[in-house]
């Protein structure tokens, strides 16, 4: 059997400087992508930036956009300068010494002039270690010289006080307190039930004291209305005396156009009858009306 020739071997010449650019321009691209990265920043809008360079803090703090930084060394960490809203309990004693819970809402928001000293001073969240506490404190203080029944009834005027006694704590200067929402109140069980019972005794009493002024009222009403119909008949008395004609005057006014009554004794009894009556039941033998006198006033 015939063996096949062998192969001649293949030779690929390389060249090394070939090689080398290319990887040269992607080393290079690499490093300017690292440098890129580490030697920029973006600052979000709503935060400010604090540069740290190898631990030390730049007094001025970044605006909100794009800028450059030393590429490796310094850290730009932000902080927000936005509204924000943290819930908390709150526990207090009123000055009759019973104990009032209640959930407490506070709104606060981070100065752009105190970004860099709240980062040194509190990692850049103050809530915990500042606001917290300071607003806890103003509660207890204001709630110490209130009534448990006031702090319920007056909720607003004690969220107020609280509100200007923790800005003074805190400093308007360093940190803005926005507001504080009281809610939740809670007193203790045998607390709620005496002043739903007081609660309820007052409005009896105010009904009771309106039934009174009420009949107040009226007994005034009536004794006004009848000295009025006094001074009036005493007013008409003087009148009938000074003129004797105003009552022929008055029968003439209030005349109805009928025949006038006539008052007579039949039986003992008395007896009014109109004179048409009158003439209806006289005799057949005398048959003749009877005349009254005129009217005053006619002819």
């Amino acid at each position: 059997m015939k063996q096949p020739p062998y192969e001649q071997p293949f030779e690929i010449n390389i060249n090394p400087k070939a090689l080398l650019r290319p990887l040269g321009v992607a080393i290079l691209v690499f490093v300017v992508i690292i440098f890129g990265s580490t030697g920029t920043y973006i600052v979000q809008p709503g935060f400010r930036g604090v540069e740290v360079t190898l631990g030390k803090v730049t007094p001025k703090f970044k605006s909100e956009g794009f800028g450059f930084k030393q590429p490796f060394i310094t850290h730009i960490q932000p902080v927000s300068i936005r509204q924000q809203t943290r819930t908390m309990p709150a526990e207090c004693y009123s000055s009759d010494l019973q104990q009032v819970k209640m959930e407490v809402n506070i709104l606060y928001r981070i100065p752009e002039q105190s970004v860099v000293r709240i980062f040194q001073e509190y990692a850049g969240d103050p809530f915990d270690s500042l606001i917290a506490p300071r607003v806890q404190e103003a509660l207890k203080e204001v709630a110490a010289a209130q009534s448990a029944e006031m702090i319920v009834k007056k909720r607003e005027d004690v969220k107020l006080k609280a509100l200007d006694l923790a800005r003074l704590k805190v400093g308007t200067n360093f940190l803005e307190i926005v507001d504080v929402v009281l809610y939740n109140i809670a007193l203790t069980a045998e607390l709620e039930h005496a002043i739903e019972l007081k609660m309820v005794q007052e409005q009896e009493a105010e009904k009771a004291k309106f039934t009174q002024t009420k009949a107040q009222i009226e007994a005034d009403t009536a004794i006004i209305r009848a000295r009025g119909e006094a001074d009036a008949i005493k007013v008409r008395g003087q009148a009938l005396r000074a003129s004797p004609d105003f009552i022929r005057l008055q029968v003439v006014q209030n005349w109805n156009g009928k025949s006038p009554l006539v008052v007579g004794a039949d039986g003992g009894a008395n007896l009014l009858m109109s004179v048409d009556q009158l003439n209806r039941h006289a005799t057949p033998a005398t048959n003749r009306p009877i005349r009254t006198a005129p009217l005053p006033g006619s002819r």
